[in-house]
């Protein structure tokens, strides 16, 4: 048990005895526990295999290799359109993580397998998604815009193509472009904090909210 997760544990106002039970189930499959990205990580060989993390409506587990679990109760939810390796299998309340207790640590000791093996996931390169019509025109118009894109991460970059394809308007995804403009010109994601207040950072945890 690492300290960093129990000084976590004892100062959160939400989930505090679910995500307990959760680690409880988690350190009883064998994962060492650590503490990375602000929430306790559980690895084995030193190589990450899942997460725990509450959020406003819903705490959850995250298996980093999700996408390779074979699933056969139907939990697994992608958090995102964006998220190709990642799954979360969420909870809102104690008794329903205590009701799939022998389903949960199922879902581990597969994941455990699966980081053991070394099984890749096929991920979809950037240069693979769409560039709207009105994106690339937006190049064309703006060159410092197209450096800062070029210049984001893969993820952040398929984050972007995503949100700005999905209106079947052209007028909305153009306005879409326009209204993320200045994020991608200071660097940020879609969901990247840029109030600078979020404990989630460098993700968005709707602290500016409070602004």
């Amino acid at each position: 048990m690492n300290e960093k997760v129990d000084v976590y544990l004892n100062n959160l106002d939400q989930w505090k005895e679910e995500l307990t039970k959760l680690r409880e189930i988690i350190l009883d499959c064998g994962l060492t526990e650590d503490f990375k990205w602000m929430h306790p990580c559980y690895t084995i060989n030193g190589k990450n295999v899942l997460l725990i993390h509450g959020f406003k409506d819903y705490c959850a587990l995250l298996f980093n290799r999700g996408a390779l679990l074979k699933d056969p109760v139907n939990i697994l939810i992608q958090q995102t359109e964006n998220t190709q390796s990642a799954r979360q299998i969420r909870f809102t309340d104690i008794t329903e993580i205590e009701k799939q207790e022998a389903v949960l640590k199922a879902y581990i000791l597969e994941a455990i397998v699966i980081e053991k093996s070394g099984l890749k996931i096929n991920r979809k390169k950037t240069s693979d998604f769409d560039v709207p019509e009105e994106l690339n025109k937006k190049f064309e118009e703006d060159l410092n815009f197209k450096k800062a894109f070029n210049q984001l991460s893969p993820g952040r970059q398929r984050g972007y193509l995503l949100h700005f394809s999905q209106p079947k308007q052209s007028k909305t995804r153009t306005s879409r472009i326009e209204k993320n403009t200045a994020k991608v010109l200071e660097g940020k994601g879609l969901n990247d904090c840029t109030c600078g207040l979020s404990k989630r950072m460098p993700n968005c945890d709707g602290s500016h909210k409070q602004l």
